[in-house]
């Protein structure tokens, strides 16, 4: 039975949940915040583009491994350590990254950047499965579908702004300046949320073990399936919808924020009511209006690959498509992490390693027909989709646990 957070009375514990929304901000604006930067960066570098934009890769890669690595460790060793530990490498490499003084070395110091922000996203996931449970697990789990949200809106907009001030290295800077002010908030807030008698035990050979036991879980490999395919998704639309919106429908900069801004609101939105929804009506069921939600722009996309399409029919599309990954995410979460609260580290690292890690692997394939077709990313997507529903299917056909765990609140917060 997971243990209620020992500060929760306290001012201090009910900071926690905001601190642990805050870990989650790690991911998206080290992706996303020197993003108006890099044409400079690549030119200051001397780089060619296809190198440079392998400084977005390196973070992503090392995002999922960050989070394959940290989960177990702090099952092991108690989420506090690794989460410190993390905060403070993440400043270190922030700060390597701002003083690179090759194209090489900041590829380098960029992935370990990113192993150093996979400890802030796991740890928060499975610190809110320590302190959560019930109806407070599944609001907690919608709250961190927003917030991912928020940070995808603020990241490329605050970079923007700040470009107009320093150069990309001071962004650089900047990060590391985050990472000092979320350092100081977790010394002065977290308290330990795994005690040490839950805590695994037994090194590599354990791990190793509660890797195969999550993995011959049905619903477990559905849950993490569904969400790799449909970050899979995401992600090809995060590296699509720039070229689509902008080079073949001719939107100028202003316009493509907007619509960016639209989809990550709409991803905001529906995050939000889908963990209102999966609290009050049924996870299974908010999971698979995700899907066809997600699925219906993807259709979208593609028709506008075949046929052409006017713009207001694409931007819908995205929207959608933004919008059902985000109504899965709370759900699918749940459905991953609520068995397992004694290894909710490693079943949180399992999750997010195969998310970016999809991720990672579809985003570069919307480019393979050039940037005047919408065609790949069309395909891209309706694909993904349909390899999502076939997990929900597979995780749906066969019930392999009790579904009355996920009822009984023993947190009751707000």
């Amino acid at each position: 039975m997971p243990v209620q957070s020992p500060t929760a009375p306290s001012a201090v514990g009910r900071a926690l949940p905001t601190l642990l929304l805050l870990l989650t901000v790690f991911g998206p604006i080290s992706m996303d915040l020197y993003l108006p930067a890099l044409p400079a960066l690549t030119a200051e570098l001397g780089a060619v583009t296809s190198v440079a934009q392998l400084t977005v890769t390196a973070c992503l890669i090392g995002l999922a491994a960050g989070q394959l690595i940290a989960g177990p460790l702090s099952d092991r060793f108690g989420r506090q350590g690794v989460l410190l530990i993390g905060v403070a490498l993440y400043i270190v490499t922030s700060t390597l990254c701002a003083i690179s003084p090759t194209i090489e070395m900041l590829i380098a110091a960029r992935f370990v950047q990113g192993l150093a922000g996979g400890v802030g996203i796991v740890v928060a996931q499975a610190a809110g499965r320590d302190i959560y449970t019930g109806g407070a697990l599944i609001r907690f789990y919608g709250r961190l579908t927003v917030v991912g949200g928020f940070a995808a809106i603020v990241g490329p907009l605050l970079g923007g702004l700040l470009s107009s001030s320093t150069d990309w290295r001071g962004l650089f800077l900047f990060l590391a300046v985050i990472g000092a002010g979320i350092l100081v908030v977790t010394l002065l807030v977290f308290r330990e949320t795994l005690p040490a008698g839950r805590r695994t035990r037994g090194g590599f050979g354990q791990t190793m073990h509660d890797y195969r036991t999550l993995l011959s879980d049905r619903v477990f490999l559905g849950a993490v399936l569904n969400q790799g395919f449909l970050y899979a998704a995401v992600f090809a639309y995060l590296a699509g919808s720039t070229f689509v919106l902008q080079d073949i429908y001719g939107l100028p900069p202003l316009g493509y924020a907007l619509a960016f801004g639209l989809n990550s609101a709409g991803f905001m939105t529906f995050g939000y009511l889908a963990g209102r929804a999966a609290e009050r009506w049924s996870i299974p069921g908010t999971l698979a209006i995700g899907i066809l939600i997600a699925g219906a722009g993807a259709l979208g996309l593609l028709a506008a690959g075949l046929l052409a399409m006017p713009l207001w029919v694409v931007i819908v599309s995205l929207f959608l498509l933004a919008a059902g990954v985000a109504t899965s995410s709370p759900p699918a979460t749940t459905l991953a992490l609520v068995e397992y609260p004694q290894m909710a580290g490693t079943a949180s690292s399992m999750l997010g390693m195969v998310r970016y890690g999809f991720g990672g692997f579809a985003a570069p394939l919307v480019g393979v027909a050039g940037a005047l077709s919408i065609l790949p990313l069309g395909l891209v997507t309706t694909v993904t989709v349909i390899l999502a529903g076939a997990a929900y299917l597979f995780m749906t056909r066969q019930p392999s646990r009790a579904p009355a765990v996920v009822s009984s609140p023993v947190h009751a917060a707000k």
